[in-house]
């Protein structure tokens, strides 16, 4: 029968682990594990299994583990963890893709009934119904003033209830409600909650980044950039083209109001002095791209009056022969 360990072997065999894991890896998920069961953690352990590991610990103990190993190791970036190490929290070491990693933890989650003194991560909202419940269980409904009727021998909701707030605490009342409707509100499994990449920490929100948010940051990124180059006139590649429109626009500008001039002045000066020609410029445009479709239009009518005509012929002949 193997001895069983003291608590202080125990604790330096999770150091020795915790160290070995920070070796080895350097892309972990901080994960919170609140509400979740033994039983359910040991299920995530098993659709993980391969490249990633999932430790979980006192934070104390985890926090005084990685300050020494920071110490024997000189990598002090480790060293960003330990903030992180707040609450019911624990550590899924990855050499994997840490998207796939965060998409198969949120497939673990177990249905939990609402129990008293639990605050509500979503709102609950009772739907209407028959309840199959007897008559005699409407003291519950009139409590928390919800509408009923008796419905053949059993109480039935009329309207949709918002029995629970987000953030609220789940009450007593609540609680029986929701159990003899056999509505489990709450689903509860391991969360994301911060993500370490060699040093870095960023939130899991960043994972779930496509090519086209990218793209959206990056535009809005060059539209401050060239705002705040425009402002305070300092040259940037991201404002060159709006200085240059911008300076052709103040020579073009200084040449209309004197005798300077150069070519694509001259154009401008001629449209001041005859605005007509602006006019006729402007509607020859677009009259030379619809010019074929009077053509086809007046070929199409043609073709109408002569189907009409040999109609009418067809309707003559065939009255009077």
């Amino acid at each position: 029968m193997a001895r069983k360990l003291t608590k202080a072997q125990k604790k330096i065999a999770y150091d020795a682990k915790l160290c070995k894991l920070l070796d080895n890896y350097t892309q972990i998920l901080v994960v919170a594990a609140d509400n979740v069961g033994s039983n359910q953690l040991q299920n995530i352990r098993h659709g993980l299994r391969g490249d990633s590991v999932i430790l979980m610990g006192k934070n104390t103990m985890m926090k005084r583990t990685i300050k020494i190993h920071a110490q024997n190791t000189g990598n002090t970036t480790i060293l960003n963890l330990i903030p992180l190490l707040v609450g019911n929290v624990g550590l899924i070491f990855t050499k994997g893709d840490v998207k796939e990693v965060k998409e198969v933890v949120s497939k673990y989650k177990v249905a939990a009934p609402a129990r008293v003194g639990l605050v509500a991560p979503i709102d609950v909202v009772v739907p209407p119904g028959n309840t199959g419940l007897d008559p005699s269980q409407t003291s519950f409904f009139q409590v928390l003033n919800i509408p009923t009727k008796i419905n053949k021998g059993t109480v039935e909701i009329i309207t949709p209830v918002e029995l629970i707030m987000k953030g609220d605490k789940v009450g007593s009342s609540e609680a029986a409600l929701l159990s003899k409707l056999a509505i489990r509100p709450f689903s509860y499994g391991l969360a994301v909650v911060s993500v370490y990449e060699n040093g870095s920490v960023f939130s899991p929100e960043v994972l779930d980044l496509t090519e086209d948010d990218l793209v959206v940051k990056f535009a809005e990124g060059v539209c401050m950039v060239s705002s705040l180059s425009l402002a305070i006139s300092y040259p940037s590649i991201a404002a060159a083209p709006h200085m240059f429109v911008n300076s052709y626009k103040n020579i073009l500008a200084v040449a209309v109001a004197t005798e300077y001039s150069f070519p694509e002045a001259d154009k401008v000066k001629e449209y001041l002095k005859d605005p007509s020609k602006f006019a006729v410029a402007v509607v020859a445009a677009p009259a030379t791209k619809s010019g074929a479709a009077p053509a086809a239009a007046s070929k199409v009518e043609e073709k109408k009056e002569e189907a009409a005509d040999e109609s009418d012929d067809d309707m003559g002949f065939s009255l009077f022969d």
